[in-house]
């Protein structure tokens, strides 16, 4: 169960050897789909978009904030939203992605591995380092050797989004972005305990 205003670092894998993008229109419309589904409901911290997983960092709105919300109007005359809510918002998620998905590939069944992942942050530290690792992951993975250079992920979006969250974690914009080249070279030194918790 995923609780209101929390952090949590969630991630899925494609089902056996398939990929959850096999072009780069997919990634664009990976991310439509999320927007729609997933916005009402988190505000989203750190991301990244690989060919077979994907990760997520976000913070689940409170239960005020979701029935004030314009997307959910229905709400408005509620005290309290069902705690299955959030979890259901994902189902649909994933489940649009995969029916378009399979309709365009001509492929049937599950995309997804069938319970997607999730990790709730309670730290200043282990949220710091989640939003390393989400964008540290390509370069894990050999997709890239720099993490400035692969395109799918909030790497350079988030300073922008998230000044606040950035003061508070990094410091400066200078020292998130030094930060991150750093690691890249000693991922596994950096993140061994942590991998257990997150992949």
């Amino acid at each position: 169960m995923l609780h209101f205003a929390a952090y949590y670092h969630i991630y899925n894998h494609a089902n056996g050897d398939d990929n959850l993008f096999r072009e780069e229109k997919n990634y664009d419309f990976f991310l439509k789909k999320y927007h729609q589904h997933i916005d009402p409901i988190a505000d989203t911290v750190a991301w990244c978009l690989m060919k077979n997983h994907f990760h997520l960092l976000l913070r689940i709105k409170s239960e005020e904030e979701i029935i004030s919300s314009s997307s959910f109007p229905k709400f408005q005359t509620l005290e309290k939203i069902d705690s299955n809510f959030i979890s259901k918002q994902f189902s649909n998620f994933f489940s649009s992605y995969t029916q378009a998905f399979n309709k365009v590939y001509k492929r049937r069944g599950s995309l997804f591995i069938k319970n997607f992942k999730r990790k709730e942050i309670k730290s200043e530290a282990y949220l710091r380092s989640c939003i390393l690792y989400v964008h540290l992951n390509p370069v894990k993975h050999g997709f890239v050797r720099d993490v400035d250079d692969w395109q799918h992920s909030s790497f350079r979006q988030f300073p922008e989004l998230y000044p606040k969250l950035l003061d508070w974690l990094f410091g400066t914009e200078e020292d998130y972005f030094k930060i991150h080249r750093e690691r890249r070279s000693n991922f596994n030194d950096d993140y061994g305990d942590l991998e257990d918790d997150l992949t």
